[in-house]
């Protein structure tokens, strides 16, 4: 059980700068070179001037920015597809390399800084939510304290700091024992030593942002202001109750408008951290999205987005999709900006070098340099990473370690209909069944799963072996199944709500449980992709006048991520949580002698 501390602990002091990050490790390979200046200009290039308001020789400093998204509370390397990323070689052929855990980002990110000065780091949201047990479990309290040994310098709120609602994101960042379960150490949990930026978060009542809006990095003369946002259709992708009394503003309104802001203070030099992003045209880290040819760049709401953020703005750090670029897209004036995304869960990191005008205060943009890098294992430990890990393992191991099911092979979550959605909708279906015995079909979002079933163990629990810990990976939300009625032409109605409406430009194909038959057709365009008549239910055709029996999770029962007709259900029934649904189906349905073979993921007919 938490221990609750009856002692406060004097709240240690917050960092505004670092001069210099602690090393450790080997030198990450490909680190970037110092950017070329305008002209023949060079970083210790006096031309005969010196900058006598604060005794700096020089006009140009290079500023290295370092930043990742999306780690999800991924302290440990994580599995399957989800630890590795696509390398484009010479010859252009690609190789997987496996990636990401903390203990390898802190020794590549302290690598990285070593001999920079005037380095920053930064990130572009979802730090924690649908985190992996060792966080998941304690409120995401192991990832902060993680984040605050590498030294991140600020970050913007993503969709998923809301998953428990506004005022346990004001504990990650403030501090202070959770209000249900308590301290789970004999110290008092210490919060962020950065700030979360939350620019275009407003509170209904005040009107007012729910924390900072922008933050300004000061060294020696040189200022960087940084202005945090998330996607401004959060609520349509989080939980009702997460968002309650918060509203959401247009992303590039409200840079645009601290942008204003921190130029009439001074600061010129400006970061946009968005946690929203694109979709590049290769899934390889390393792909040239600068490089002409059809079919080439980025595309997706960060795009339109980066059009018009003002000019004002020198670089743009995103996030969400969970991919990997470095392009530059023209600002509103026409003039390159670099825009980048190191994909998700600490795989990569990226490498800007912002080249600093001491005379002008602003960002040279014709020297503005940008990379991914490879958050290789190949590299030593973080020692300190190591022990953070140890400690929150040693908690959660009398939970986590408990066998839950047997597996035969791996079972992925990739594909348009993937093996593990398939299982997790199956679970639905059968736990729904013991709540109500008419229950029809399940259909479950492809965003709710968060990890692959891996068949090789991950610890000393033999390989085949399905733990709870690794359930809570796949599963992390702890939302209800739910059972509503819907008529026939309205379950149409939500397979078509698939691919138009909001979910037109991005379609999310829900997993559906046995029984369930449909064709999609990518030919054609829009809600006519799901084809009508081929929509059969155990053989039979959809009778759009007849009643169903549907199980969901209570997000999708809400309306979210774009589906708002399964919304409108009646005859609601709350039942557990959908991780106890899956952790039931697999312990009914599997032995250590006769473990369950992944499902084929042939219920959707896909016409490409």
């Amino acid at each position: 059980m938490p221990a609750t501390s009856p002692a406060h602990h004097q709240r240690r002091r917050r960092r505004t700068n670092r001069l210099i990050a602690t090393a450790a490790g080997v030198l990450t390979a490909g680190a970037l070179a110092a950017a070329a200046l305008p002209g023949s200009a060079s970083a210790d290039d006096n031309r005969g001037s010196k900058d006598t308001s604060r005794g700096y020789h020089g006009r140009y400093q290079d500023v290295q920015l370092l930043s990742f998204n999306d780690l999800h509370g991924n302290l440990q390397p994580p599995s399957g597809s989800s630890g590795r990323v696509t390398e484009l070689q010479p010859d252009g052929t690609t190789k997987t390399v496996d990636a990401g855990g903390v203990e390898y980002l802190a020794t590549h990110l302290r690598e990285a800084r070593k001999g920079n000065r005037y380095s920053i780091t930064a990130a572009g949201g979802d730090m924690v939510g649908a985190s992996p047990l060792i966080s998941g479990l304690f409120h995401d309290e192991p990832t902060i304290e993680a984040l605050n040994k590498l030294d991140l310098d600020v970050t913007s709120v993503g969709n998923h700091e809301f998953d428990e609602g506004a005022a346990e994101l004001g504990r990650l960042q403030n501090g202070g024992c959770h209000p249900v379960d308590g301290c789970y150490t004999d110290e008092e949990f210490e919060g962020a030593d950065f700030p979360y930026l939350a620019a275009n978060v407003l509170d209904e009542k005040t009107k007012k942002p729910l924390l900072k809006p922008y933050w300004v990095w000061k060294q020696k003369g040189v200022k960087v202001g940084f202005i945090g946002v998330t996607l401004e259709g959060t609520p349509d992708i989080v939980s009702a109750e997460g968002v309650k009394g918060l509203s959401f503003k247009d992303e590039v309104e409200t840079i645009n408008k601290y942008a204003k802001v921190l130029q009439r203070q001074g600061v010129k030099s400006i970061v946009a951290l968005i946690h929203e992003g694109g979709f590049p045209a290769s899934s390889s880290y390393n792909y040239d999205c600068d490089s002409p040819g059809a079919g080439d760049g980025i595309s997706g709401p960060i795009a339109d987005i980066a059009e018009n953020v003002t000019p004002q703005v020198d670089a743009l750090v995103t996030g969400h999709t969970h991919a990997a670029y470095a392009c530059t897209i023209p600002d509103p004036s026409g003039k390159p900006r670099t825009v980048t995304s190191a994909a998700s869960f600490g795989r990569l990191y990226t490498d800007t070098t912002l080249t600093y005008d001491r005379w002008t205060g602003d960002i040279a943009r014709t020297a503005v340099k940008s990379a991914n890098h490879v958050v290789t294992r190949d590299v030593p430990k973080a020692p300190d990473m190591t022990r953070l890990i140890d400690r929150w393992n040693t908690l959660a191991a009398p939970i986590g370690n408990r066998p839950i099911g047997y597996i035969a092979g791996d079972i992925v979550k990739d594909g348009t209909e993937s093996p593990l959605g398939d299982l997790i909708a199956d679970a639905q279906l059968a736990y729904g069944r013991t709540l109500d015995a008419e229950t029809d079909l399940a259909l479950m979002n492809p965003g709710g799963i968060r990890a692959s079933l891996t068949h090789a163990a991950g610890g000393s629990e033999g390989d085949g072996v399905v733990t709870f810990a690794e359930g809570f990976t796949v599963q992390p939300f702890a939302n209800t199944v739910n059972l509503q009625d819907f008529t026939g032409a309205q379950l149409i109605q939500v397979l078509k709500e698939q691919v138009s409406g909001g979910n037109e430009a991005a379609p999310k194909i829900l997993q559906i449980s046995s029984g369930l038959t449909y064709t999609l057709d990518l030919t054609k365009t829009g809600a006519d992709r799901v084809v009508t008549d081929s929509v059969k239910l155990n053989g039979s055709a959809i009778d759009p006048a007849a009643t169903y029996r549907v199980a969901t999770n209570s997000f999708l029962a809400g309306g979210g991520d774009g589906f708002p007709t399964l919304g409108q259900g009646t005859n609601d029934l709350v039942g557990e949580d959908d991780l106890t649904a899956l952790e039931r189906y697999l312990t009914a349905n599997s032995s250590a002698t006769s473990p369950l073979a992944p499902p084929a993921a042939d219920r959707i007919a896909i016409v490409q």
